[in-house]
């Protein structure tokens, strides 16, 4: 199956300029999500994973189903304020400003095995500041997966040190 038949090009959106990949065609295709996630499934099975990993809101829609196939953890990684016990943070730079993410400061023993999901690799900066909470808590990160890859925005530099893996790219 080719999930690029169920990802649509949104034009100007959410500006001018940009085309925006949407998956809720993919979402609303049951064979095709399910296909997705065995697809990351058949990646990571023997990973040795021990939890996944992601920030909100769109990585949450593959990251909890992966989980439940690979008997393994799921921890969100939220906005500031967002999650009711103690907090971890991690403060990272963005294009134009900074951004703030924070997870449980019990989501992780020293030396976990985690995977981190997210619907786009776009920068990779999101990515990244996932990775320093995750290796700040003495976790490992086993690897960065991804539904939809835009190869020319070269996210991958920022995460290099990782495996990564994407269902989809796109070069332009």
């Amino acid at each position: 199956m080719d999930l690029r038949d169920h990802i649509r090009d949104v034009p100007d959106f959410p500006k001018p300029g940009i085309l925006f990949r949407d998956i809720t065609p993919l979402l609303a295709h049951p064979a095709a999500f399910r296909h997705s996630i065995q697809m990351f499934a058949d990646h990571y099975r023997d990973a040795g994973i021990k939890a996944i990993a992601a920030a909100e809101a769109r990585g949450f829609i593959f990251a909890a189903p992966l989980a439940i196939e690979l008997d393994c953890a799921f921890v969100p990684v939220r906005k500031p304020g967002k999650l009711p016990f103690e907090t971890e943070s991690f403060h990272y730079e963005l294009e134009y400003g900074t951004d703030t993410l924070e997870i449980h400061t019990d989501a992780f023993q020293k030396g976990d095995r985690v995977l981190l999901i997210d619907d786009l690799l776009a920068t990779g900066g999101t990515m990244g500041a996932c990775a320093r909470l995750v290796e700040n808590s003495g976790a490992e990160v086993v690897g960065c997966a991804f539904a939809i890859e835009l190869t020319a925005l070269n996210g991958r530099s920022k995460l290099e040190k990782y495996d990564i893996f994407s269902l989809v790219s796109y070069d332009d």
